[in-house]
């Protein structure tokens, strides 16, 4: 299976209703930037402020500089979760990048405080880890959370992820480092 730019969905109870929607490269740019304006221009989608904001516009740069390294990459990244009956875009998730020489793909997923305890970041997990079964070359998915974070690592729990060890991460401190298999049982 190839990656593709089409957006990622599934039929999972939880996840059904959501798409994960491939940013285009411009508007990427411009959230990294924290131009909520130039980013609006782009797709029709209603962006949010938090899309713009501090709290991910790490993120936004992180994956805007890796796609201009490595252009192949922009299908597995960083992505808008949208509901699609109000059409409205409720956070990010995506992979940090392709599957690594051992086969392993790590998630991220954040949702805008706004809409957050309604269950769409289960359901982008659940899109995730189909996402990641479908491809024969992950072997593996990994998270990686801060420890005070308990509701991200209560959902991870309930995926099978098991905790590997710990590391230390610029932005956000230390955090847990969890795997499942990627594969499908």
């Amino acid at each position: 299976m190839r990656m593709t730019q089409e957006p990622w969905t599934s039929r999972t109870p939880g996840a059904a209703g959501l798409e994960l929607v491939r940013l285009p490269p411009a508007v990427l740019a411009a959230l990294a930037d924290g131009d909520l304006d130039a980013a609006l221009a782009g797709p029709a989608l209603p962006l949010t402020t938090y899309l713009a904001g501090p709290e991910c516009a790490g993120v936004w740069r992180m994956r805007r500089e890796q796609i201009a390294r490595s252009p192949a990459d922009e299908a597995w990244v960083t992505r808008l979760v949208v509901e699609t009956a109000a059409g409205q875009v409720v956070g990010r998730a995506g992979y940090h990048g392709p599957p690594d020489g051992a086969g392993m793909v790590e998630v991220g997923y954040s949702i805008d405080p706004e809409h957050r305890r309604r269950g769409y970041a289960r359901g982008a997990l659940v899109i995730l880890l189909e996402t990641a079964r479908d491809h024969p070359g992950v072997a593996v998915v990994r998270a990686s959370v801060r420890p005070d974070n308990t509701a991200s690592r209560r959902l991870l729990d309930q995926y099978g992820f098991q905790a590997m060890g710990e590391q230390w991460d610029d932005e956000d401190g230390w955090e847990t480092v969890l795997e499942v298999s990627g594969t499908a049982s």
